[in-house]
């Protein structure tokens, strides 16, 4: 990597020559300014407005506009002259908790390296220190004409220096916050956190700018002659808040849906909140739908047995255990009233074909008889008949 500045690290009575080069590198897509008639390029022309012609670079100096507007012109040499003790070198100045350092003063990032093989050693031990310490190095380098506040810390095996605005070059809050006094409830704060929750960590490294990448494909699109597809409206998100509740409840479900864990339910089911199925009506009969069957045993004695222990621990199945040994009595009872009737009408029609024999047996014997008696009658007439 080319450097951008050399010079040294003060530290203390040490001096570590390093060379500066950027840590970071700008993947934007730069476009040139054209004449949309033509496409011919715009350029911009230095011009002396005093002499209206166009000047080189060599003829190009400084100067301060004063508060009135006129020019006091300053030479690199007079610039040069000035006592800067940071010109060439980033001087140490204290070592403090990383902690102490306010994420709105960082500003660019750069990697010291040691300048040769000298350095090596003073490299090491500056390094090797601040990892044993977990401190950063508060130090002041001067760069691109002007004197910045720096923080030196180890990443990898490397001294990574991050620029820091001055403190004064911090801008307070004031006025930015909102004026009026807003009450959050608990369960505003409840649902914030499940959002925090569902939407969890990431990956910086899996980040990745889809705008610039949609840059490209439309520049290569139009390089090679192809038409781009038109991409898919997005989805408007923002606006008005009306309910909050609402909006956070529906973040977390869409927060779900989209890391695949579903999200249609609402938040007391995300609370996993169940309700207790009612003694009567509907919602006992749903929970008596919705109960597992349970399997038959074996054995009749001892599911009686079961039962029985059953039903004198607990009252309610004690009446109905009851209520079913009353139908099965009745239903024994039923049984045998209707065997014993069976029975009954079994015996009366079998007396009644006996009675019904004997009548017939009976009507036969009376017409013999009465035969007989005729016919013993007819012999004593004419025994008579015969005597007279």
């Amino acid at each position: 990597m080319r450097s951008i500045w050399n010079g040294a690290i003060s530290f203390g009575l040490v001096s570590i020559p390093i060379k500066v080069v950027n840590a970071t590198e700008n993947h934007n897509v730069s476009f040139r300014q054209i004449h949309t008639e033509d496409g011919g390029r715009i350029r911009y022309r230095k011009v002396c407005e005093l002499e209206d012609r166009e000047v080189t670079q060599s003829e190009i100096g400084k100067g301060y506009e004063d508060v009135d507007g006129s020019i006091i012109p300053i030479s690199e040499e007079e610039l040069s002259a000035l006592p800067l003790s940071t010109a060439k070198t980033i001087e140490i100045v204290a070592f403090v908790p990383a902690d102490r350092i306010d994420p709105l003063q960082m500003d660019a990032a750069y990697y010291l390296a040691a300048n040769g093989a000298p350095a090596t050693k003073p490299y090491t031990l500056l390094r090797e220190a601040l990892k044993r310490s977990r401190k950063v190095a508060v130090a002041k380098f001067a760069l691109r004409g002007r004197e910045r506040l720096g923080m030196l810390r180890v990443v990898d095996d490397v001294i990574a220096m991050h620029g820091l605005l001055w403190p004064d070059e911090i801008r307070t809050t004031e006025g930015v916050a909102p004026d009026a006094e807003v009450t959050v409830r608990e369960a505003e704060l409840d649902l914030a956190d499940a959002l925090m929750d569902t939407l969890g960590e990431v990956d910086l490294a899996s980040l990745h700018d889809e705008y610039r990448e949609a840059v490209e494909e439309l520049i290569a699109a139009k390089a090679g002659g192809e038409a781009l597809a038109p991409a898919p409206a997005a989805e408007r998100k923002g606006g008005k808040v009306i309910d909050l509740m609402s909006a956070l409840q529906s973040s977390v479900r869409a927060a779900q849906e989209a890391r695949g864990e579903g999200g249609g339910g609402s938040a007391a089911e995300m609370a996993e909140v169940r309700r207790l199925p009612r003694e009567s009506g509907e919602g006992s009969a749903t929970a008596r739908r919705s109960a597992p069957a349970r399997p038959k045993e074996v054995g009749g004695k001892k599911s009686t047995s079961t039962a029985k222990k059953a039903a004198k621990k607990t009252p309610a199945k004690k009446s109905t255990a009851k209520a079913g040994s009353g139908t099965t009595a009745a239903k024994k009872t039923a049984q045998s009233g209707s065997s014993a009737s069976r029975q009954g009408a079994k015996k009366t029609a079998g007396k009644t074909a006996a009675k019904s024999a004997a009548g017939t047996k009976s009507a036969a014997r009376q017409p013999a008889k009465s035969s007989a008696s005729a016919k013993s009658t007819a012999k004593k007439t004419s025994s008579r008949r015969k005597a007279s």
